[in-house]
């Protein structure tokens, strides 16, 4: 299936690139992306939501500080149209884009 493309308003042929992941583990949640976005596609949580149970997390890479600490997620990656704000805001290079192809 081809991917999704778009026309400049110069004629050109453009292939966005869609938000597929965010790492959590290197977020700072500084909300960056979450303010550019145009679109409803983060939230931020709290860090153990986001990195699951305590159990599987090495909390020595954590600062006593950093445990109610708040991070991004991806609250709905179908709403992103591709613009590519979010990246080039975050201080961390946390999120990953790839074209993606037209849905059925």
């Amino acid at each position: 299936m081809a991917n999704i493309t778009g026309m400049t308003r110069g004629g050109e042929a453009w292939e966005p690139a869609f938000v597929v992941a965010l790492n959590q583990k290197t977020c700072i949640g500084c909300g960056r992306c979450y303010k550019v976005c145009p679109r409803n596609v983060f939230d931020l949580v709290e860090r153990e939501e986001a990195l699951g149970d305590e159990d599987d997390l090495d909390m020595d890479d954590f600062d006593d500080e950093d445990d109610n600490m708040m991070v991004m997620s991806i609250k709905d990656a179908l709403d992103c149209i591709g613009c590519g704000a979010c990246s080039r805001v975050c201080p961390k290079n946390c999120h990953t884009h790839e074209p993606q192809p037209v849905a059925a």
